[in-house]
């Protein structure tokens, strides 16, 4: 009698514990619970826009999931991050940030464990490969690729037609023959081509891109000095000043004025520009948008990057898992995110599904009518991806400052560039 009643005992006990454990494991995977993800970005008009809508999107089939958006300009939520990570005070930091493309690899190799792995979470194939390459390291991606940096130039064809040339003479053309149309824009209307802020290479980051490489090498070691596409870049950029088909501006504002007033032909630039350009209403009609000049003399394309940032999940979330399903069916998995947030932010997507969308098959009027965002989108689908490495603002800056003794014939291109890998090799300790 005792034996039976210790084997009722025995199984009532093992029961209460199967039910105990089956309890608290559905209160764990209770897919009601209420969850919220905070988030840290920047531009009410842009980049928190977007994620407002995309949270509005989710809700529809997860009314459980609340996005809290934190306005945190770039440069406080960098220095915030850097903080919280080098003291290990995680606690502190968000869900969700959204991070600038050419600082993602500096934040993951200095902070390996700090980020989620997105890879079997977050379906990235369809995505541009540069921008998912922005946020790749040894085979993990970290990042969901957001606004587009395609670069395009973008031309005043009325400016042009009155040198007697047509938009498509700018089409898949070479760096030289950009320089010899603008020589000809500029002895018939007295306009130069582009501008460009003194002492930012942004025109040479440009080239770069268009052919593949950087200023590192695979294994993070700067290669200035004998990278032969940097030279050429350099060069190219130089005559352009020197022969005045780029005018060079003290500032940003100096540099979108060129743009508004006329004081230019075109520029060539990330996308986004599109905004500014845009803003000058009394242009509207009179803009088109080509594609990039290539190098002739190093293996390049007519498509490059300049710009842009991506969402990455802290590896501290408490809800990280939620934090990806949410990326993975908005940023990358909804079409009518994009069309929303295009009309009135002008975010292109890098997400290549998007260009399929009616808002980006539109006219634009202020571009004579051409469906700019559909090319665009194009474009990004062919940009070739690079590895920026954890020094590349150095790298830039170091290249920049040497631009104007370049220019002046005060130092050789090559001097220049020693000097500067000098001066990048000594900051990264080698």
């Amino acid at each position: 009698m005792k034996k039976i009643v210790s084997v009722v005992l025995f199984v009532l006990l093992c029961s209460t514990l199967v039910f105990v454990g089956c309890s608290k494991k559905e209160a764990v995977a209770d897919p009601n619970a209420p969850v919220t993800l905070t988030v840290w970005c920047w531009d009410p008009t842009f980049n928190i826009y977007a994620m407002n809508e995309a949270a509005k999107i989710y809700s529809k089939d997860h009314p459980n999931v609340k996005i809290d958006v934190v306005e945190t300009p770039w440069q406080d939520l960098q220095q915030k991050l850097i903080t919280s990570l080098s003291s290990n005070q995680t606690n502190t930091l968000p869900d969700i940030i959204l991070c600038q493309d050419n600082s993602i690899q500096k934040n993951v190799m200095n902070y390996p464990k700090a980020f989620l792995p997105l890879n079997g979470k977050v379906d990235l194939s369809q995505f541009a490969q540069f921008k998912v390459g922005c946020g790749t390291i040894d085979g993990k991606s970290y990042a969901v690729p957001f606004d587009n940096g395609a670069t395009g130039t973008f031309i005043r064809s009325d400016i042009i037609e009155k040198a007697g040339l047509k938009v498509s003479d700018f089409n898949d053309i070479t760096w030289e023959r950009f320089i010899e149309l603008g020589k000809i824009v500029k002895a018939k209307t007295g306009i130069s081509m582009v501008s460009t802020v003194a002492n930012e290479p942004d025109f040479i980051m440009i080239m770069l891109q268009s052919c593949g490489t950087w200023m590192f090498d695979e294994k993070g070691n700067p290669n200035l000095k004998d990278n032969f596409a940097l030279k050429e870049a350099v060069r190219l950029y130089s005559q352009m000043i020197k022969e005045g088909i780029c005018i060079q501006v003290t500032d940003w504002n100096a540099y979108i004025a060129t743009l508004n007033n006329g004081t230019v032909a075109s520029t060539i630039n990330g996308c986004w520009i599109v905004g500014s350009i845009s803003a000058e209403k009394t242009q509207s009609g009179n803009w088109a948008v080509v594609n990039t000049p290539k190098l002739s003399t190093v293996s390049s394309v007519n498509y490059s990057s300049q710009g842009g940032s991506s969402w990455m999940i802290m590896n501290s979330s408490k809800n990280a898992d939620t934090a990806a399903d949410f990326l993975n069916k908005t940023f990358a998995g909804s079409v009518s995110l994009y069309e929303t947030i295009l009309p009135t932010s002008g975010a292109i997507s890098t997400w290549l599904p998007a260009a399929k969308a009616p808002a980006y098959e539109q006219p634009n009027a202020f571009f004579g009518g051409q469906k700019i965002y559909e090319d665009i989108v194009t474009y990004a689908g062919k940009v070739p991806m690079v590895t920026y490495g954890v020094f590349n603002y150095e790298a830039r800056d170091a290249v920049g400052r040497a631009m104007p003794d370049i220019v002046s014939g005060k130092i050789t291109i090559d001097e220049a560039l020693a000097a500067a890998q000098k001066e990048v090799e000594f900051l990264m300790g080698l």
